[in-house]
This record gives C-alpha cells, structure tokens and sequence, in this order.
C-alpha cells in the first residue's frame, strides 16, 4: 500500500504548489506588467505592400524567403534603389532577414520614426483614457530615444508589446558575435532602463560589449540585445510552459542564420531566456560555438547531451539568485527541467561572483561579466570556474582559444 506522504497524487500536488510560488515570486520581483495588444499589424502591413510592389518593372521576392536569395536580390540593386525600398517599406526590409545590415538600420530608423508620430497623435486622442495616452507618450519617447544618432536597430516590430533587436559594434566586420537573450517581460517599455540598468537588453549587451574590448582590443566583435520575441508577460501559465521560448527559438535561429559574414556566434541566455535557447539549441546552425545560461529555470533538457548541440554549454547561478528555489522539473508542460548547473547535467559550470540577485549577471565589476567576456572573445582558458577546481575548462587549451579568437 502506497503511503500519503510518497502517493503520485501528493507528488503532483507539491509540484503544483511550488509552481504557484514561482508565480507569487515573479509578480513581488518586479517581473509583471500591463500588456496591451492593439488590432493594427503595421508589419505584417507593410510586407502585404511589399509582396504587391515592384522595381525596375521586376517583382519583389517573398520578404520571407531564404536569407540567401534576399542576399542576393539586394546585391544585383543600386545604393538608390535599395534606400528607395527602405523608405517605401520600412518594416518590411528593417525585419527583412537576408537585407544588408546597414539598410535595415536604415529602415527601422524610418519605421520608428513614424511610429514616433503615431504616438505623438495619441497621446493627445480625446478617444484614450488618461493611462491610454499616458502610455502613448511613453512610446513615443521610447521611439524618440531609439532613433538617436548611431543607433543600429537591427529589428523593430510595434504590435501588441513590441519586438526589437539593436546592434553594438560592426556586425560587417565582427569575427565574433555575441547575442543577449533576457527573459520574461521584455518589451519595446522595457528594453532600456535607466534605474538597473544592467538588468534590462541594452545595458546587458552595452556591458558585455565593453567588456569583451577590455578583455580582447584587437577582437573585432559586436553583441546583439536581442528582444526580438515575445516573452511571456510575468505572472501567468506562460512563464512556466515552452509556448513563448518555442516561438521565440524559430526567431533565433533565423537570426543566427541570417548574420553577415563567417561570424561565430556565441548566446547568452537569461532566465526564461535560458528556456528559449534550450528549445532552440539542436536547430541553430555550427557557427553557434557556445550558450551560455544564467540564472536559469532549466532548458527543457535533463543534461547538456540532451539539447544536441555541438555548441559548448556553460551555466552560472548566483548564490543569491531565487531562481534556485524553482522546482527544477517538467510536468504536464509545466516546468522546464534539469538544473542546468547540477553537476548531473553535464554543463560547465561558470562562477558568478558579485553578481548580486537574479538581474545582476551583467553588472561591471562582476566575474560573472568577466566570464561572459572572456567566452565572447575565445579566451576559454581564462574563465574562471564555480568551484576551486579547473573542471569548467577541461578539454579547452590556449590554443583552442587562440584559433577561435
């Protein structure tokens, strides 16, 4: 006879209520937010506008197709001609995977600034409420914001809550690129902070990016904040389910593919980020040589071997994270998994000293930064370990890094 304490039922209903935690967790963090979802789809307007419009009396090609035929539609144009598509469908080529880099940051500065406008006009509709038009003029600054000399969106998309990608660095010319990937509530509001700063895409790469000239001057290298899905929005089923990172990991890796040049590509992954990159890792290509998670519910893997990469797997885990208290297991969907810095999944385990929390990993000064750097560069032999032995860096030598730098 099976006792209470051990019956499946009890186990179920335990693994219920520690998810239930998590939630309460995710709500007093800071992590929840209203979300609207306004009917307009301005780009999938401006790809139906695309997919009707011509050049040179030529039709355009599908604004979906292979990166590789896009590629080579824009290279057989004129520098006239390829601004002339920019303006005339900004969202269309400033998403546009295959576009040279330099022209979607053309067009999506374009896209933002008529965005900028449309909410200029809104915050000023008698038809919003107050909060309405409030949020109104909180996108319209944002927009502002982004369009600023030198900034380079990589990606821009204003429906419902927003997705979007900037450049740090050349991606052209990087030999080795680097790819935020942050977690849950990540929006167009939430992209950039002034307060924490670090815990938000653009202070993350904006760090990692200084970080990695630091620890390699004469590595040419970029770092990608990559906000570029939808996340799930706090509090909710979504943060516990795969629904958002399995969406989000068919975005991934096209990006991934779709990067200029021979780069290899390096991911760091937080938090439900760290889900997403799981889900993703047996799809993306063999120029993805490492992913790197941090504060991480789990990658909807038991070990390391199950997520089918060739790509190098390292994790970190702040001794102050609460992520540590997440039921590290899967049931019903619900949940994400093995521990990914369990000495049973088979990661590398990286030190996270100073970083502070759940949202400190990027912070300068830390070694979990230091650690990122460090990968982002090729230094492997540099990085320093979660415990006092070398074990993180077994069958990596100064010559592997060398070659890969």
């Amino acid at each position: 006879m099976t006792s209470f304490d051990t019956s499946p039922q009890l186990n179920v209903w335990r693994a219920l209520l520690a998810l239930a935690v998590v939630f309460v967790m995710l709500a007093t963090t800071g992590w929840t937010a209203v979300r609207s979802h306004p009917g307009a789809t301005p780009l999938a307007a401006s790809r139906s506008a695309w997919e009707h419009g011509r050049i040179a009396g030529h039709e355009l090609p599908d604004p979906e197709g292979s990166p590789a035929l896009l590629t080579r539609f824009f290279a057989s144009l004129s520098a006239h001609q390829r601004s002339r598509l920019a303006h005339r469908y900004p969202l269309a080529v400033g998403n546009m995977n295959g576009a040279p880099v330099q022209l979607r940051y053309e067009a999506n500065r374009i896209a933002l600034d008529q965005q900028r406008k449309v909410e200029r006009a809104r915050m000023h509709d008698d038809r919003l409420s107050s909060v309405g038009q409030q949020e109104a003029g909180r996108l319209m600054h944002r927009f502002e914001a982004l369009t600023a000399r030198g900034r380079q969106i990589l990606a821009f998309d204003p429906e419902g809550s927003g997705r979007i990608a900037e450049v740090f660095g050349d991606l052209d010319t990087a030999r080795r690129v680097s790819v935020v990937v942050p977690g849950v509530d990540t929006d167009l509001l939430t992209f950039q902070r002034t307060y924490r700063m670090y815990s938000a895409p653009v202070g993350m790469a904006q760090s990692l990016y200084a970080a990695e000239r630091a620890a390699s001057p004469r590595t040419p290298t970029a770092v990608i904040a990559w906000a570029d899905y939808t996340s799930p929005g706090g509090i909710g089923v979504e943060a516990a389910t795969a629904m958002r990172a399995e969406e989000g990991a068919v975005r991934l890796d096209a990006l991934v593919r779709a990067l200029p040049g021979r780069s290899s590509v390096q991911l760091y992954c937080h938090s439900y980020g760290s889900v997403l990159c799981g889900v993703a890792a047996h799809t993306l290509p063999s120029r993805v040589s490492d992913i790197t998670v941090a504060g991480s519910p789990g990658m909807r893997a038991e070990s390391a071997a199950g997520l089918h990469t060739t790509a190098r797997v390292w994790a970190m885990r702040d001794a102050d994270d609460w992520i540590q208290d997440v039921p590290y297991m899967e049931l019903g969907g619900l949940g994400h998994g093995a521990d990914p810095v369990s000495g049973g999944f088979g990661a590398r385990v990286l030190s996270a000293q100073g970083a502070k929390g759940h949202a400190g990993y990027f912070e300068p000064g830390t070694e979990s930064l230091r650690n990122f750097a460090e990968i982002g560069v090729g230094a492997y032999d540099t990085v320093h370990c979660a415990h006092d032995t070398d074990t993180c860096r077994a069958g990596l030598s100064g010559a592997v890094a060398a070659g890969r730098a």
